[in-house]
C-alpha cells in the first residue's frame, strides 16, 4: 500500500513526486511516456532559470530529480482501470498487475486533437503527423503545411522552416492565438507562407500525402501540393481514467478541482494539463506549480486522517 500514486510522467507528475518524496510519503509514479507532452517542445524559453532549453532535456532533469529519492518507485506501463475500495484506491495495469494507494494524483496530461478530415486517418504516419517539432527533421528540403494558430502550430512552423524548403501555415482565422514571441519568430522565416482565413477540407494522397484541399483558393488554386502535413490544433485533456472514479469535468472538459486541486472524489487530486486549475493555462511553470500544490494537498489529506475536506463541489 503506497501513500500516493501519481499517474503521469510529465512535468506535473514528476514535480508532484519530488514534493511527495520530500514529505516522506511512500510514492509511486506511473506512466507510459516519460516526459509526456514536454518531449514535443523543441525550444523552451520560459522555464525560470534556463534561458533556452529543449523540452526533452528539461524533462530528463525532472525525471532524474524525481527518481533520485529512495521513497519514489517508478512503474512503466498504462493504468487500465482505477477504482475506490473503501478508504483507498486500486489501480489495475494493462498487464494485469494491481497497485494500491491511499491517495491519487491524476497528472495524465492531454492528447493531441485530430481534425477528422477525409484522408487524415488513412495517411496518419504516411505524411500526416501531430507534432511538427518532433517530426520536422524527416522533411528536410520538402514542402509541408502546419495547420493551426496556437503556440504549438506557430512554434512548429518556425521549427519546420529550419529544415523544410517551404512551410505553409494554414489557419482558419486572420490572427494567431500564439504567444507573440513565436509569431515574431515565424514572421522572420523567408520560407513560410501564411494561408489565413482558410480551412483544410481534405488531405490528399494514396500511399503518401500529396497535398491538401482548401475551402478558399490560395494563389488561384484550391489545393496545395505537399510532402507532409502537421496537424497542431490543440489537445484534449486525458480524463478517461479519472472519470472511471467519478471525477467531474468543468465546462472545458478538464477535471474540476478546488483550491487544493482535489476533485469531487475525496483523495483524488489533479495537476497539469488535465486539470482546470491555473485558469486552464497549460505551461511548464503552471504544471509544475500544480504538481507541488497537489502533493502538498495529499500530505495534508493524509495527515488529517479523516479524508480532509470534501473536494471540488459539483
Amino acid at each position: 500500500m503506497k501513500d500516493v500514486a501519481i499517474i503521469g510522467l510529465g512535468c506535473a507528475g514528476y514535480t508532484a513526486a519530488i514534493y511527495s518524496a520530500r514529505y516522506k510519503l511512500d510514492t509511486v509514479i506511473i506512466g507510459e511516456v516519460e516526459g509526456g507532452m514536454g518531449m514535443s517542445a523543441a525550444d523552451v524559453g520560459n522555464w525560470p532559470g534556463d534561458i533556452d532549453i529543449a523540452g526533452p532535456d528539461l524533462m530528463e532533469k525532472f525525471k532524474n530529480h524525481a527518481l533520485s529519492f529512495e521513497n519514489v518507485a517508478h512503474v512503466s506501463g498504462r493504468v487500465e482501470h482505477a477504482e475506490k475500495a473503501g478508504d483507498h484506491f486500486v489501480l489495475t495495469m494493462q498487464n494485469g498487475d494491481t497497485l494500491e494507494a491511499k491517495a491519487l494524483i491524476i497528472a495524465t496530461g492531454s492528447n493531441k486533437r485530430h481534425l477528422d478530415l477525409p484522408g487524415e486517418s488513412e495517411l496518419s504516419g504516411k505524411g500526416v503527423t501531430y507534432c511538427a517539432t518532433c517530426d520536422a527533421f524527416f522533411y528536410r528540403g520538402k514542402t509541408v503545411a502546419v495547420i493551426g494558430g496556437g503556440d504549438s502550430a506557430v512554434e512548429g512552423a518556425a521549427i519546420a522552416a529550419q529544415v523544410a524548403a517551404k512551410v505553409y501555415l494554414i489557419h482558419r482565422r486572420d490572427e494567431f492565438r500564439a504567444e507573440p514571441y513565436w509569431v515574431d519568430k515565424v514572421h522572420e522565416k523567408d520560407n513560410v507562407e501564411f494561408v489565413l482565413n482558410t480551412n483544410v477540407l481534405e488531405i490528399l494522397g494514396e500511399e503518401r500525402v500529396s497535398g491538401v484541399k482548401l475551402d478558399t483558393p490560395y494563389n488561384g488554386s484550391d489545393t496545395l501540393d505537399l510532402d507532409g502535413v502537421f496537424i497542431e490544433v490543440g489537445s484534449i485533456p486525458a480524463t478517461a481514467l479519472a472519470e472511471q472514479l467519478g471525477c467531474k469535468l468543468d465546462d472545458r472538459k478538464h477535471l474540476k478541482v478546488d483550491d487544493a486541486l482535489q476533485t469531487n472524489i475525496k483523495g483524488v487530486f489533479a495537476a497539469g494539463d488535465v486539470s482546470g486549475g491555473s485558469n486552464h493555462f497549460a505551461q511548464f511553470a503552471t504544471a509544475a506549480g500544480e504538481g507541488a500544490v497537489a502533493a502538498n494537498s495529499v500530505f495534508s489529506y493524509l495527515q488529517a486522517g479523516d479524508g480532509g475536506h470534501s473536494g471540488a463541489m459539483g
